[in-house]
C-alpha cells in the first residue's frame, strides 16, 4: 500500500516591521498597566482599567498574527496558463495582490506587486473583484501605458481571480483604391433585365410575355408563352403589346395604371372583345412582365347570378302587384255582377257595362301574365307527350301566324313525356311564335321553325344548358330574321321590355315565358347572331314514367254547374280587402247566406270563438296583414267544428300549400273572382259538407 506524502505545513515568513510593531505595542500596553499597578487592584478604577487593557492586548495580538498569515502561494501549473495565454494575463487575490503574472502583463503593467487601489480604474475594478467572488465573470477597466485597458476578471481556484486584459480589435484591411472602386460599382449595380421568361412563366397556362419599353402598352413583346397565342391569337417578336388589347379597354387601362391601380386590370382582347382577361403587370428590372388571365367563364357566372337576382327581386315585386291589383278586380268584376242584374241587355246602360267587363278580363289576364312571369301563377299539371302536344296545338298555331310566314315543324325520335301545366306551356311556345313571326314579318324573312327532341345531358349542355341532369325535353323555336342585338341581349326578359313601337306589346311576352318556364323547373336559352336571326331554346326535365304503371283510373266527368245558386247557411268571410269583401258579402247575402265579416285574422279568430260550432263554411284570403290564412285555421280548427274552408288569394296555391299540411276538407279559388263562380263554389262546398 503505498503512502500519500503529507504536505508540510506552509512556513511563516519573518517581516522585520511587523516584529518591530509588536515590539512597540508590548511597550505601549506595559506602560499604560504601569499606573494601574501602582494604585493597586483593591481599587476599583485600577482593577476596570487593568481589564480593559487586557482586551486591548488581546486584540492587537490577533490582529497582528493574522499579518503573520503565510501568503498563498500560485497554484501549481498557474505560472505555465498565464504563458499559454497570448493576451496579458495576471493571477490575483481577494486584496488585489498578484500572485503571477505572464510576461505581457509585465510588459504593460511593468512589475506592480498589486493591482491599482487608486485613479480612475480603482472603482471599476474592485466592483469587479466584488462580482468575481461571486462566481461571475465580470469586466473593467486598468489605466495603463497612458491608456484605457478593458480587462475581464473571471474566478480561478478558491480565492483566486484571473485577470486578462482584452485584445484590441484587429484593423480592418486596407484595400488599394482601385480595388475599392470596382467592390463599391459590383455591390450598386443593378442586374441585368431579363432576356427571357423563367421556367414558370413559359409553361403556366396563362398567358404570359416579356416586354421591352417604357409604357408597357407601346413595349414591343420579347418573348410570349404559347398559353399567350392561344388566348389573344398569334403573337410575334417585336410586336407592340397594345395591339392584342381592345383600343376601349386599352385606353381604361393606361388610364387606371397612370393614376397609380394595383392588382389586375380588367381588359377585352382585340381578337375577341366578348373575351375578359385580368392584366398583371409587374417590372422587377428593366422589362416588363405581362400575364394575361382569362376570366370570361368566371364573369359570365357573375352576370348569369346577377341577372338571376335581378329577376327575381323583379319576380317578387310583379307578384306583389298582381295580388294588389286581383283584389282590384275581384271588386270591380263583382260590383259589374251587381250592376248587370240590374242593366239586362237592351237596358241603355248594357254595353257600358260590357266593354268595363271586356277591359277587366283583359287587366286579368295582364295579371295572369304578371303572376306567370313571377312564378306565383295557379298551375295544374299533368303528363303529357311532347310530340303530341306541340303537334295539336300547331295547327291553332298555323291560323294565329299569318300566310306569309311559313311554319316548320320538326319532331324528333323517342320524345320523351313532360309534366307541366298544358295552358302555360301552350302560351309560353305562342308567345315565342308570335315573336318569331313580328322578327320576320318587319325584316324580310320567311320562316318560323319549331323543333322538339330528346337530350342528353352533354346535349343539353351544348345547347346552352350547363346545369341539366338528367335526359331533357327540348322546344326550339327559331326564325330567319335580323336576330336580337347585342346590347339588348340580356334585357329581354325584363317585364315590360320590349324593342316593338308603341302600342304594338306589353313587353310581357318573353317575361311570362321565362316565368312559365321557371315555375315547370325548366330552362330557357336564347342564341343570336346578327342577320342569322335568333334561337329560343325550353329545356323540360323529362318525366320518367313509374316501373309499375298503375291502372289508369276512368275520367270523371266534370261536375255540371249548378244553375239554382241560392243557398243557406253561415259563412265567415275573412277579406283584409274592404272593397272585396263588403261587395262579396252583399250578394252572398242576397243570395239567401247569412255572412260574418272579418277584416283581419285576428277579427276572425274572436267571431269565431263567439260562433263557435255555428259557422257553416269560413272563406279567407291568403295574405293579409298580421295573422295569415293558414295560421288562422290552425287557431280555429277548434272552434270550426269540421266545417269546410276555402282560400282565395292571387298568389298560386303552391305558395302555401306546404303551411297546410296535415289539413283536410281545404279548397283553393284563385282571384280574380265574379259572383257567379263564389257563388257556385259555396253552394257546392256546402253541398259536400252536408
Amino acid at each position: 500500500m503505498v503512502e500519500t506524502p503529507s504536505q508540510e505545513a506552509p512556513q511563516r515568513r519573518f517581516d522585520p516591521l511587523t516584529a518591530v510593531a509588536v515590539v512597540f505595542f508590548l511597550m505601549a500596553v506595559a506602560f499604560a498597566a504601569a499606573p494601574a499597578l501602582n494604585a493597586g487592584p483593591a481599587t476599583l478604577a485600577g482593577l476596570m482599567l487593568l481589564v480593559g487593557l487586557a482586551g486591548v492586548a488581546c486584540l492587537g495580538l490577533f490582529v497582528l498574527r493574522s499579518t503573520l498569515e503565510p501568503a498563498p502561494e500560485a497554484e501549481p501549473g498557474a505560472d505555465r496558463l498565464l504563458e499559454a495565454l497570448s493576451e496579458a494575463a495576471a493571477l490575483a487575490g481577494v486584496d488585489g495582490r498578484i500572485h503571477a503574472a505572464n510576461a505581457a502583463w509585465r510588459s504593460l503593467m511593468g512589475e506592480a506587486p498589486r493591482l491599482p487601489k487608486g485613479g480612475t480604474s480603482a472603482a471599476s475594478l474592485f466592483a469587479a473583484l466584488g462580482a468575481a467572488r461571486r462566481g461571475e465573470t465580470a469586466h473593467a477597466t486598468l489605466r495603463a501605458g497612458g491608456a484605457d485597458q478593458a480587462v475581464d476578471i473571471s474566478p480561478l481556484g478558491q480565492r483566486r481571480f484571473l485577470v486578462r486584459v482584452r485584445p484590441a480589435a484587429p484593423e480592418p484591411l486596407a484595400l488599394p483604391s482601385a480595388a475599392l472602386e470596382v467592390l463599391t460599382a459590383a455591390v450598386s449595380a443593378k442586374a441585368p433585365p431579363p432576356k427571357v421568361l423563367d421556367a414558370f412563366a413559359a409553361a403556366s397556362p396563362f398567358g404570359a410575355a416579356l416586354l421591352e419599353g417604357e409604357d408597357p402598352f407601346n413595349a414591343v413583346i420579347v418573348e410570349a408563352n404559347p398559353a399567350l397565342s392561344a388566348m389573344a391569337g398569334r403573337v410575334e417578336r417585336g410586336q407592340a403589346f397594345g395591339d392584342l388589347i381592345e383600343a376601349q379597354a386599352r385606353q381604361d387601362a393606361a388610364a387606371r395604371l397612370s393614376q397609380g391601380a394595383e392588382g389586375a386590370l380588367e381588359v377585352r382582347l382585340a381578337r375577341d372583345p366578348g373575351k375578359i382577361a385580368h392584366l398583371y403587370l409587374s417590372r422587377p428590372s428593366g422589362r416588363w412582365v405581362a400575364y394575361l388571365v382569362d376570366v370570361s367563364e368566371q364573369k359570365q357566372m357573375e352576370l348569369q347570378l346577377a341577372q338571376s337576382q335581378k329577376m327575381q327581386a323583379i319576380g317578387q315585386l310583379a307578384g306583389g302587384v298582381a295580388h294588389d291589383f286581383n283584389n282590384l278586380l275581384t271588386a270591380i268584376l263583382m260590383q259589374l255582377d251587381s250592376l248587370a242584374a240590374r242593366h239586362p241587355v237592351g237596358d241603355p246602360s248594357y254595353e257600358g257595362l260590357n266593354e268595363i267587363r271586356q277591359t277587366s278580363n283583359r287587366a286579368a289576364d295582364l295579371v295572369r301574365k304578371l303572376l306567370a312571369f313571377s312564378r306565383k301563377q295557379t298551375v295544374q299539371r299533368e303528363i303529357l307527350e311532347l310530340g303530341e302536344l306541340i303537334s295539336e296545338f300547331e295547327v291553332l298555331l298555323r291560323r294565329v301566324l299569318s300566310e306569309d310566314v311559313t311554319v316548320e315543324t320538326e319532331y324528333g325520335r323517342d320524345l320523351p313525356h313532360v309534366r307541366v301545366d298544358r295552358g302555360q306551356l301552350e302560351t309560353a311556345v305562342m308567345n315565342l311564335a308570335v315573336n318569331a313571326r313580328d322578327a320576320v314579318r318587319a325584316h324580310g324573312g320567311t320562316t318560323v321553325r319549331i323543333r322538339t327532341a330528346r337530350l342528353s345531358e352533354a346535349e343539353a349542355a351544348q345547347l346552352g344548358y350547363g346545369g341539366a341532369q338528367g335526359d331533357q325535353a327540348l322546344i326550339e323555336v327559331s326564325d330567319d330574321g335580323p336576330g336580337i342585338p347585342a346590347d339588348v341581349l340580356d334585357k329581354i326578359f325584363d317585364p315590360f321590355f320590349t324593342t316593338k313601337p308603341v302600342g304594338e306589346g306589353t313587353g310581357l311576352g318573353l317575361a311570362t315565358v321565362y316565368g312559365i318556364v321557371k315555375q315547370s323547373d325548366g330552362w330557357i336559352s336564347v342564341t343570336s347572331k346578327p342577320g342569322q336571326g335568333a334561337a329560343f331554346r325550353i329545356f323540360l326535365p323529362a318525366h320518367q314514367a313509374p316501373a309499375v304503371a298503375a291502372t289508369p283510373l276512368p275520367l270523371a266527368k266534370p261536375k255540371p254547374q249548378a244553375r239554382d245558386l241560392s243557398g243557406a247557411g253561415r259563412i265567415l268571410f275573412v277579406e283584409d280587402e274592404d272593397a272585396v269583401r263588403g261587395v262579396a258579402a252583399r250578394l252572398l247575402r242576397a243570395r239567401g247566406y247569412e255572412v260574418i265579416e272579418a277584416a283581419s285574422g285576428e277579427e276572425a279568430l274572436e267571431l269565431a270563438e263567439l260562433h263557435a260550432g255555428e259557422i257553416d263554411l269560413m272563406i279567407s284570403d291568403v295574405v293579409m296583414p298580421g295573422m295569415q290564412g293558414p295560421d288562422l285555421l290552425k287557431q280555429a280548427r277548434d272552434y270550426l267544428a269540421g266545417a269546410p274552408v276555402m282560400f282565395i288569394s292571387g298568389y298560386a296555391e303552391a305558395e302555401f300549400s306546404n303551411l297546410l299540411e296535415g289539413e283536410t276538407n281545404i279548397s283553393f279559388l284563385p282571384k280574380p273572382i265574379d259572383i257567379k263562380t263564389l257563388a257556385e263554389r259555396v253552394k257546392q262546398e256546402l253541398q259536400k259538407a252536408a
